[in-house]
């Protein structure tokens, strides 16, 4: 397994940090893909393609699985707070969503309806994650948010 690394980690290493453009993420893909290869070995058929295709594959798989979890989609958006270039205070008079009874108006949705704007709206969930989340097809997440909007607006006036 050392010459095998020694010989084909480098490559392997440039083509998990194109896809996931951070070298410590791409470093746990390398030794992730590293430890899934010497596990599935046995499922490698020379008559099918060269070894190197093979690892390739399995590498490259695995760091498109990495960038498509929810997980690195939020950590790819946020940072810690020491590294922020804006310094943090907390408001004194911060706004929230039940100051206003808008959580109180939800309960009068139909459960599916609030189920969704709960997600898309308290939890900060996009529509998209919404439909992988209650697995759902994307075009039903959007028709009942339009609706509980319609309702929700109804009630307001």
């Amino acid at each position: 397994m050392t010459e095998f690394y020694d010989r084909y980690s480098a490559a392997l290493y440039g083509v998990i940090l194109r896809i996931v453009r951070r070298e410590e993420e791409a470093e746990d893909v390398l030794q992730e893909g590293m430890v899934k290869i010497w596990h599935s070995f046995q499922s490698y058929d020379p008559s099918k393609g060269r070894l190197f295709t093979w690892v390739l594959n399995v590498c490259r798989n695995l760091a498109i699985d990495k960038i498509r979890s929810r997980q690195y989609r939020v950590s790819s958006h946020s940072q810690p707070l020491d590294e922020s270039p804006a310094e943090y205070q907390p408001a004194v008079d911060s706004f929230r969503p039940e100051h206003i009874g808008l959580q109180e108006l939800t309960r009068q949705l139909n459960p599916d309806q609030k189920q969704i704007v709960d997600l898309l709206y308290f939890e900060g969930y996009t529509q998209s994650e919404v439909a992988e989340e209650l697995n759902l097809p994307l075009g039903t997440v959007k028709t009942r948010a339009r609706a509980a909007i319609k309702v929700l607006s109804n009630l307001i006036r």
